[in-house]
């Protein structure tokens, strides 16, 4: 009994030790994972939520890239540091989709990581070269299904938004296409703008100025309404292509065994971030809007990974296109 009331009063200890050591947290920079490039649509999301939770945590909380692998090479990152909550990561709907994407993970998906809460979810929007023939979406459907084997579609790589959202809709459609992958959102819009290729699906984070401008020509948003951004732009419904909703959802996590303490304060931070006048009226010019509190919240991001992972994996696997 001696044995068992000793490890019993170390345990307790431990514990007690922990949630001291948590009292101040953060005391020093935390640092938040974007697994994709610089200037691309989710590290743009993520310095706005960064700079807001910053103000709160009082401490400065850094956006480290690392691309490469859909999104992959970041999360492992995140996945294998110390879980001290110093190392958070924010990422997008990938992180479901790669779950079936890439049959070899260096990480189980839903067993690697701890939640903090979703952030946004950022509509769609289907897009083409400015001088593309097609005038309406119904006739941007019926052109590429005549057209199928000279038409291209752009995408930011393998996992990228824009690669899930153009897969969705080759399947809705059913009509392969050509498509052309990137390294980065940047590139393929560089090329979609310079008419090297004709069609892209992507973020309104990253088509909403060139749509303004002029520079490309929009069809259709993905989201269920119209969007205040864009008045006089019909949804897919609306516009045809009956059932076609796809948003690209945003949600930080931590590594496994984060202290509940850590991962408290980073969601009530969330929290406040998501009200914050500037994240709301930037998030508005960006097309998007942020979760409301009830989503901001551990057990919403888990429940949303798994219902994502449920509903990509039968898309994923009749498209037959994987990663590895």
């Amino acid at each position: 009994m001696s044995l068992f009331r000793t490890l019993l009063a170390a345990t307790a200890l431990a514990a007690a030790f922990a949630t001291t050591a948590y009292a101040d947290y953060p005391e020093r920079t935390i640092t938040m994972v974007v697994p994709f490039s610089a200037g691309g649509p989710t590290d743009t999301v993520a310095r706005l939520v960064a700079e807001s939770m910053s103000k709160d945590l009082g401490q400065q909380i850094v956006v480290e890239n690392v691309g490469g692998a859909g999104g992959t090479l970041g999360a492992g990152r995140v996945a294998s540091a110390d879980a001290d909550g110093y190392t958070v990561l924010l990422h997008h709907i990938g992180m479901a989709t790669s779950a079936t994407l890439y049959r070899k993970l260096a990480y189980d998906t839903l067993n690697a990581f701890d939640y903090v809460g979703l952030v946004t979810e950022v509509p769609m929007t289907i897009v083409a070269r400015k001088d593309f023939e097609p005038a309406d979406l119904k006739g941007l459907i019926d052109y590429v299904k005549a057209n199928k084997d000279t038409v291209t579609v752009a995408n930011a790589g393998i996992g990228a938004a824009s690669h899930l959202c153009g897969m969705l809709f080759m399947s809705a459609i059913e009509t392969p296409l050509v498509t052309v992958p990137y390294k980065g959102t940047g590139p393929a819009m560089t090329d979609l703008l310079g008419g090297q290729v004709d069609i892209m699906c992507d973020q309104t984070t990253n088509t909403t100025k060139q749509i303004q401008g002029g520079t490309i020509k929009a069809y259709a948003v993905t989201s269920p309404e119209r969007l205040a951004i864009f008045p006089d732009l019909p949804t897919a419904a609306e516009a045809g292509l009956k059932d076609f909703q796809v948003g690209i959802w945003h949600g930080i996590y931590v590594p496994k065994g984060t202290p509940a303490e850590a991962t408290d304060k980073l969601s009530a931070a969330l929290k406040k971030a998501l009200k914050d006048e500037n994240v709301v009226s930037r998030f508005a010019e960006l097309g998007t809007a942020p979760s409301p509190e009830a989503d901001a919240t551990p057990a919403a991001l888990k429940a949303k990974l798994e219902s994502e992972i449920a509903r990509w994996k039968p898309v994923i696997e009749a498209a037959g296109q994987y990663a590895d």
